[in-house]
């Protein structure tokens, strides 16, 4: 039987891969998350956009505008929403949190929209 010869490769070294992914997760995991709270930031601010829009325009035909941004907004960011009509509708809500932060975010969106004399 022929002794068998180590690899270069497997050397001292080996098993070092296996370290350095087990070390670098949780950043990796870090970056997703974090990633995902500016995603939720972003189409919580979107959200809040569409639903003034959507307050400013059934105000200018004279209908309730805090009814129809609440409306516009998507259930999951309903709660905790604040909308506020006059001249202007203003909406407010807080941005889903993913990781713990220091404070909480909002999004805040107001439009105005005038009738057209014709």
């Amino acid at each position: 039987m022929k002794p068998q010869r180590r690899s270069p490769i497997a050397g001292p070294e080996q098993g070092t891969a296996s370290v350095e992914a087990v070390a670098v997760l949780p950043f990796l995991l870090l970056a997703t998350l974090a990633a995902a709270q500016i995603g939720l930031a972003g189409q919580s601010l979107w959200s809040a956009a569409v639903a003034a829009r959507a307050g400013a325009r059934a105000a200018l035909v004279g209908r309730a505008g805090e009814a129809a941004a609440r409306r516009a907004l998507p259930p999951a960011l309903r709660g905790g929403s604040s909308v506020q009509s006059g001249e202007t509708v203003s909406v407010r809500l807080r941005v889903p949190e993913l990781l713990p932060l220091p404070r909480r975010l909002s999004a805040r969106a107001e439009t105005t929209l005038e009738g057209g004399g014709g």
